[in-house]
């Protein structure tokens, strides 16, 4: 018979009989109890993170296979860089610093995933989600960055294959961290400022008009479309002139009654 194969998404090191594995395991007659322990264990270096698992169980003999998949590289650069999410204007706002030594353990990490042929191409591969993502490396720009590999800078890290940072790189790493937040808001209240002024400037103007003109001043989309809702859809205006329409003959007839009364 062939065998059964259980699929889930499951939290690092948190695997539980709970659903989803263990109402997918329980009609295969397996040790739920062994195999959650066993997927555990081998993710336990993903804390935090949804890891992609699964599970083929020999229906005749209940033994069973588990095989790990890595969580997406974004994923893995966000948990290395101590961060929920990435800029959403990566191009200006970044979020993160990581080294070169982070860059490699994530490379090695996904490295069955990746079209590098070798460490060096996995590397660039890494670092170029990275600025995707607003994240810097070893304080510059994805572009940049890969330019100093391709440069040989970072050669011999690379070539010993270190991936671990010393408590003090770790807290200046998060130093930076907390710099580059406090950039952000900063760059974004002056943004808003910005923004403000313009809109009082340009009021009684179409929308279109005012958005157009922010565009050109820098004004980031999310602040634009922050600052000027979007307006009604022209079904949604129609239905709000019927409202009113049908309104109209009940005002009339309150406003009937009210002379009677008199």
């Amino acid at each position: 018979m062939p065998k059964q194969k259980v699929e889930a998404l499951v939290e690092g090191g948190k695997a539980t009989a709970a659903p989803p594995l263990g109402p997918a395991l329980g009609p295969l007659g397996v040790n739920i109890g062994q195999i959650i322990a066993e997927i555990n264990k081998k993710t336990s270096s993903f804390a935090g993170i949804q890891i992609p698992v699964k599970i083929r169980v020999d229906p005749e003999t209940k033994e069973f296979e588990i095989e790990i998949g890595t969580p997406p590289a974004s994923a893995l650069i966000f948990k290395e860089a101590q961060i929920e999410k990435g800029s959403s204007n990566p191009l200006m706002d970044k979020v993160a610093d990581l080294k070169i030594e982070q860059i490699i353990k994530i490379a090695k990490m996904k490295e069955n995933s990746l079209l590098g042929k070798t460490l060096k191409e996995k590397v660039k591969e890494i670092i170029g989600t990275c600025n995707s993502v607003g994240i810097l490396v070893e304080g510059k720009p994805g572009v940049e960055a890969i330019k100093e590999v391709n440069s040989g800078k970072f050669e011999e890290e690379i070539r010993a294959e270190k991936t671990e940072l010393s408590a003090e790189e770790l807290k200046e790493q998060e130093k930076e961290r907390k710099r580059l937040a406090e950039e952000i808001e900063k760059r974004r209240g002056e943004l808003l400022a910005k923004a403000k002024a313009i809109i009082e400037e340009m009021a009684g103007k179409e929308r279109g008009v005012i958005k157009g003109r922010l565009s050109q001043e820098g004004i980031p989309a999310k602040i634009i479309e922050e600052l000027l809702p979007t307006e009604a859809a022209p079904a949604e205006k129609g239905k709000a002139a019927e409202k009113g329409k049908a309104a109209a003959p009940e005002e009339s007839k309150k406003e009937e009654k009210t002379a009677k009364a008199e």
